[in-house]
């Protein structure tokens, strides 16, 4: 069984090839983050013009590091949603056409699954089921996994997504893009003590999240402390460890709800040291243990679709020719349609 995955939902165009036996046989990724420094952020239709440049040669070398020919192929898995909408149409579009003219199954993808799956790429991985916490640019929640395609959302952002106010953050202390490490290096470097941001939402109960709050308190802390000697990485550390506490805060109240020792973290944020060592500390105290993806496979990725596309491919899981790209779309809507 080898598995194509392709990825395109942000800016990020990824390809691998997964294998069974054999595992990961080869993946590939271009970033599109030079281009978009210049913009501050994505810019919607330069991603998408990128990811039809570089999508077919990504998918020549990938197949060919793997050993193996295009008839090789088993199935082709690809990023369905959510995401940028014309991003995912030029990989949903090539996924379909290539499936089509192999003869073989395509299999549409949740990119928010993909990353909660990505730990179980790892030599030691997490079993079902567990709790995971997805933190990246565009989502926040926490999740019950009893399964593939079994999934209720316990918590989510009302608003921004973690790795959204990192962006804004770094943005307001004249950072570059991305935001995420930028603020975390200079955070490092922070004074401890010296600002003190609050953590949303942790005095009431429920495992929802908010952080547009926490990004207004730090635009007005660097209005009006920001010139300060030393005080913008005092600030890069007090609205780390404040997203930090939040997260420790809601895993601890989530694994006592749910009764589960098991918490899966992926995303993009989820390579954060700061976040990591909380979440550790938080598992001895619980009884918990904590599985992370690889630092190469915290951001998109096409190892993690075509890992998805493998477990849904065993399963049982084909897609009809018609297709559609959803750049929204709930992780509680998929379930696993075995043979349809």
């Amino acid at each position: 069984m080898n598995i194509l995955g392709i990825e395109t939902s942000c800016d990020e165009t990824g390809v691998a090839v997964y294998a069974e036996p054999g595992g990961l046989l080869a993946h590939r990724l271009h970033s599109q983050v030079a281009m978009h420094r210049e913009h501050g952020g994505v810019v919607p239709e330069l991603a998408s013009r990128d990811h039809v440049q570089r999508l077919v040669p990504l998918i020549r070398e990938t197949v060919s590091e793997a050993g193996l020919g295009l008839p090789d192929l088993t199935a082709i898995a690809y990023t369905a949603g959510p995401g940028l909408i014309g991003a995912l149409l030029v990989g949903a579009t090539l996924a379909r056409s290539l499936a089509w003219a192999l003869g073989i199954p395509a299999i549409p993808i949740h990119h928010m699954e993909a990353h909660l799956l990505a730990p179980m790429l790892e030599p030691d991985p997490p079993e079902f089921p567990f709790l995971a916490l997805l933190v990246s640019g565009g989502h926040t929640m926490l999740v019950q996994v009893e399964s593939l395609g079994q999934y209720r959302i316990l918590g989510e952002s009302l608003d921004d997504a973690a790795g959204e106010a990192f962006d804004k953050t770094a943005k307001l202390l004249g950072l570059g893009y991305p935001g995420g490490p930028a603020v975390e290096r200079l955070a490092a470097e922070g004074e401890a003590g010296r600002f003190t941001f609050p953590r949303p939402m942790t005095d009431r109960p429920g495992l929802d999240f908010s952080f547009s709050g926490l990004k207004t308190y730090c635009a007005n802390t660097v209005r009006d402390h920001g010139k300060e000697p030393g005080a913008p990485a005092a600030i890069a550390r007090a609205f780390s460890e404040a997203v930090v506490d939040t997260f420790i805060i809601k895993c601890r109240r989530a694994l006592k709800e749910t009764g589960l020792r098991t918490l899966v973290v992926a995303g993009g944020v989820s390579a954060n040291r700061q976040l990591r060592a909380g979440l550790d500390a938080l598992a001895k105290t619980q009884g918990a243990r904590v599985y992370y993806p690889q630092p190469a496979f915290c951001t998109d990725n096409g190892a993690m679709i075509a890992y998805a596309g493998y477990l849904r491919h065993r399963a049982g899981e084909r897609a009809p020719l018609d297709f559609a790209a959803r750049p929204r779309w709930s992780l509680e809507e998929i379930g696993l349609t075995a043979g349809a």
